[in-house]
Formats: C-alpha cells, sequence, structure tokens
C-alpha cells in the first residue's frame, strides 16, 4: 500500500473513531428482553432512568423501515426525565422476526402495552405512548382503546386519505378520534398532507386537552433529533407526569456520528478495493460515452414503463421474495434489466471474456463491504446487521436484481479513469429515468409500494456511494459481469436491511 492509500485509511480510521466516540460519550442503563405479548416476539430496549427511580414511563414505537436503534436518542432523553422507556422492534423489523404487516404492528403493540400493565411493569396513569411515523399512528389507536396519561405523535402517519395519500398508500384506513392528551408534532418540510392531517386531528379531538405544533427547520426524519422537538416534548411530559423541563440533553450525537462514520468508511474503500481487485492485464478502452446518452435512456425507460405497465396489474406475481415493498422493487427491476438486456443485447460479454478469479475477488470484497457498513450502522444509528432470515433472502434477491445491473453496466460503457465523474453522471441521470418511472406507476397505478418513495432520499445516497465504487471495480477488473455483481450484493444488502421482512 502506498503512502497516499496510508494517509487515506488513517483519515477514514480517525472519521471513524470520532464518530463512535459522538455515538457513545454518554452511557445508559439498557437492557434488551423479548416480548412475547400476543406471539410477537418482540426485541424490546428498556432505558432506566438516570436517577434509578422512575416518576413514570414511556412507550415509544419506531416508524416504518426503522427500529429501535433509531429510536436511541429519544429514549435517552426520555431516561433523562427519569422515565423507564420501553422501546420495541415491531415484527419484521431490527431483531423481531416476520411477517410484518400494519395489522399485525398494530396487534402487537396492543398486546405488548396491555401485557405490561398487567405485569405491573407500567401505571397506566403514569404512562405516556409514544411513536414517530407509523409508530405515532399507532401510538394514536392504541392509546384510543387503551387510557393511558397522554400520547406524543412525532410526524403520524395518514389514517385519511388526502391528495397526496391515495387509499392504497395508507396503513390504517379507519384513524380514531384523537385520545385526551395528545401532542401532535409535524416537521416543516414534511409532505404537506402530513401537516394538514396533524392539524385535523387536533381540531377535531374530542376535548381541547390536545395540542398540535410545527416544528420549524425540520423533515419526516430530522424532527427526532431537533432541540425543538425535545423542548415541545420536555413541556408536554412536565404537564402530564410533573418530569422536570430543565433536565439535561443526552450528550450523544448519533446521527452526526454515523454520518462521519460513513465518510470515514467511504474514505476506506478505494485503497480496499484497489487491494482486493487486481488490474486487468488490458488497458481501459475508450468509449464514445456522449454520443449514446439519448439512445441508453431511451432503452432504459423503456424498460422501466413496460416493467411497471406488467406489475400494475400484477400480471407478474411479487409476494414470493417475502419483503414488505422490497418484493415490487426487486421484481421491477429484474423484469427493466432484461428488457433492456434483450434490447442491448449485441453488447452482451461472451462467456469466454468472464475472469473467475474477478468475479471471485469482487463477490468478496462486496460482502465485506456489507458486513463493514452494517456493522458501523449496528453501532450508531440502525439495526442492519441481517438476521438468518434475511440472510436466506440474499440469494433470490441477488438473482432478481442482478440483470439490471448487467444491464446498466453495459449501458454505461467502460471507464476511462477512477474516479470517472463523466460516467457517475450518466449513471445517476440513467438510473433516475428508472426510478422516476417506478414512482410515476407507484402514483398513478396505485401499486400501494409507499416505502420506496418514503426512502427516496436514501436510494440516492446509496445510489452515489454504490456507483463510485462499481465504477472503481469495473476500472480495475475491466469486466462488466465483475461490477455488476458486486453492485448487486450492495443493493440486495441495503434492501434487506431496510425493508422490513413481509
Amino acid at each position: 500500500m502506498n503512502r497516499r492509500n496510508l494517509l487515506q485509511a488513517a483519515a477514514g480510521l480517525l472519521l471513524c473513531a470520532i464518530g463512535y466516540y459522538l455515538a457513545h460519550r454518554e452511557s445508559y442503563d439498557v437492557h434488551t428482553v423479548l416480548a412475547t405479548a400476543g406471539g410477537c416476539q418482540m426485541a424490546t430496549d428498556i432505558y432506566q432512568p438516570r436517577s434509578g427511580s422512575p416518576i413514570g414511563s414511556v412507550v415509544l414505537f419506531h416508524g416504518l423501515a426503522a427500529n429501535k436503534k433509531v429510536m436511541a436518542f429519544n429514549a435517552q432523553e426520555f431516561a433523562d426525565q427519569d422515565l423507564r422507556v420501553f422501546v420495541p422492534d415491531f415484527p419484521g423489523h431490527g431483531r423481531t422476526p416476520g411477517p410484518y404487516s400494519h395489522a399485525r404492528a398494530e396487534s402487537c403493540a396492543d398486546a405488548f402495552v396491555r401485557d405490561l400493565i398487567a405485569r405491573n411493569a407500567i401505571v397506566p396513569e403514569r404512562t405516556i405512548l409514544a411513536g414517530h411515523s407509523l409508530g405515532g399512528a399507532i401510538a394514536i389507536r392504541a392509546a384510543a382503546v387503551i387510557p393511558v396519561s397522554g400520547v406524543i405523535a412525532i410526524s403520524p402517519a395518514p389514517m385519511h386519505a388526502t391528495p397526496g395519500f391515495s387509499e392504497e398508500l395508507l396503513p390504517f384506513h379507519d384513524g380514531p378520534p384523537l385520545p385526551p392528551h395528545s401532542l401532535v408534532l409535524t416537521g416543516q418540510w414534511e409532505p404537506g398532507s402530513i401537516k394538514m392531517l396533524g392539524q385535523q386531528m387536533v381540531s377535531s379531538a374530542p376535548d381541547s386537552s390536545s395540542k398540535y405544533q410545527l416544528i420549524s427547520g425540520t423533515s419526516h426524519v430530522s424532527i427526532l433529533f431537533s432541540p425543538k422537538t425535545f423542548d415541545s416534548i420536555r413541556a408536554w411530559t412536565s404537564q402530564l407526569l410533573g418530569t422536570n423541563p430543565e433536565a439535561p440533553f443526552p450528550d450523544n450525537m448519533p446521527a452526526l456520528a454515523c454520518m462521519l462514520g460513513i465518510i470515514g468508511l467511504s474514505i476506506l474503500v478505494p485503497p480496499f478495493l484497489h487491494e482486493m481487485n487486481p488490474p486487468a492485464k488490458s488497458p481501459p478502452v475508450r468509449s464514445p460515452i456522449a454520443t449514446v446518452f439519448p439512445k441508453d435512456f431511451l432503452i432504459a425507460g423503456i424498460a422501466a414503463s413496460v416493467s411497471v405497465l406488467l406489475l400494475a396489474p400484477r400480471i407478474i406475481p411479487i409476494h414470493f421474495v417475502r419483503i414488505f415493498n422490497g418484493d415490487y422493487f426487486a421484481v421491477f427491476l429484474f423484469l427493466a434489466g432484461l428488457l433492456a438486456l434483450a434490447i442491448s443485447y449485441k453488447s452482451l460479454p461472451t462467456l469466454k471474456s468472464l475472469s473467475p478469479s474477478s468475479l471471485a475477488s469482487t463477490c468478496a470484497s462486496a460482502i465485506v463491504l456489507v458486513l463493514l457498513f452494517a456493522g458501523w450502522f449496528e453501532l450508531t444509528f440502525y439495526e442492519a446487521w441481517l438476521t438468518p432470515a434475511r440472510w436466506l433472502r440474499l440469494p433470490l434477491l441477488l438473482l432478481l436484481l442482478l440483470p439490471w445491473h448487467f444491464a446498466e453496466e453495459l449501458l454505461l460503457g467502460q471507464p476511462t479513469s477512477s474516479p470517472d465523474f463523466r460516467r457517475l453522471a450518466k449513471a445517476i441521470v440513467l438510473r433516475a429515468v428508472v426510478y422516476i418511472a417506478l414512482f410515476i406507476g407507484i402514483r398513478f397505478l396505485h401499486s400501494g409500494a409507499i416505502l420506496l418513495i418514503l426512502l427516496v432520499a436514501y436510494l440516492v445516497v446509496f445510489t452515489v456511494l454504490q456507483r463510485l465504487a462499481c465504477d472503481l471495480v469495473r476500472f480495475r477488473t475491466q469486466s462488466s459481469a465483475a461490477a455488476a455483481i458486486f453492485g448487486a450484493i450492495l443493493l440486495a444488502a441495503f434492501a434487506l436491511a431496510i425493508f422490513p421482512i413481509a
């Protein structure tokens, strides 16, 4: 390894060390138990109050495609107020086995709260049900049938159809009246329909004990980490349970820590891939990228549009993949990839051009990267470590995603350098063409795959990082097949980490 790579590796490791410190600079007394109420087998973190003597309890529910690790900072904030906090993983999320469905998540949450009451683990009159997004909606629904002290619903998922959320996108279709003493918070940069429905819930509540508040400068996710959010929550818990509104905020910074680690690991990736993937003997071949833009985009657009139309009436089954909304995504890319390959069949490489050693090294390097990034998320922000149920789905998902990645490599052509920003820009626009067709299908053909819309920002970030790594593998190996397999492994692991098990 040369001096530049050593310095690069040192910088990456330093950022990871800083990130780890920021995520863990304050310790909390946390116990993980298995909650078996309702047969749900929900892995649950229990945060003990800092004083050791709880003056009340909070049951905290995460959102769709999230998990209890995402809610750790919020749980720490409640623990600083001398509250005992229970944070379960919904079915199919985190460490809880599937299958996931909206109805099962609600049923498990209801059984979980009732079991805590039956075991005297919580006192209803001294308990707040809280949640984010889907968890906020479930907290409202549970409190409507189980009398508790109050509710804190952060950006609760809509339960009524609006112009922005049609019926098939809603987790529930029969929103109950807002329970007494409910605080509803939404972010300034939320979709307009979420803000509107939040206001409507409070304005139409049976009594005047509830409150709606808009948190400025926040989005659907960043609202979880805003000091303004915690100011509102503290005032509410102080009013309901008599907690100390001046208790210190947690010192941990999981979101920032996670981002620093991602940057650090991304800095480590190039020297790692250089070492893992020996250069090909033949020099890179310059490809006329600029002249083939219109043709490539047309091929991708046609393939994506036909795939969306085939999936709209369910001509092609999708649920055999057993990943909530990820099944639609995987089958869509499978069809789009097959169609694009059929149109571009003349560009397919021969079997003789495939190098077993290159394929083996790229597969190994992809698995190592999956483990590194999953481990980092586990340490800081998100339960991304794949459970056995998720690993078992990897081979099928890999096969479904491989045709699109192979077609993408053929459409992009051979990189002339690493990094090749011209090729990266083309790749991003090419994938945007495909994803736009996908989102149009979800919006107007009513497929119901709401998660693909909610996760669009994460897909964009993942696309940029994945394409940079794929381009480096392609440049080193000169093999479209090696780069395609490498990219498909990364996307399969990403999908398995973030989509619930169905």
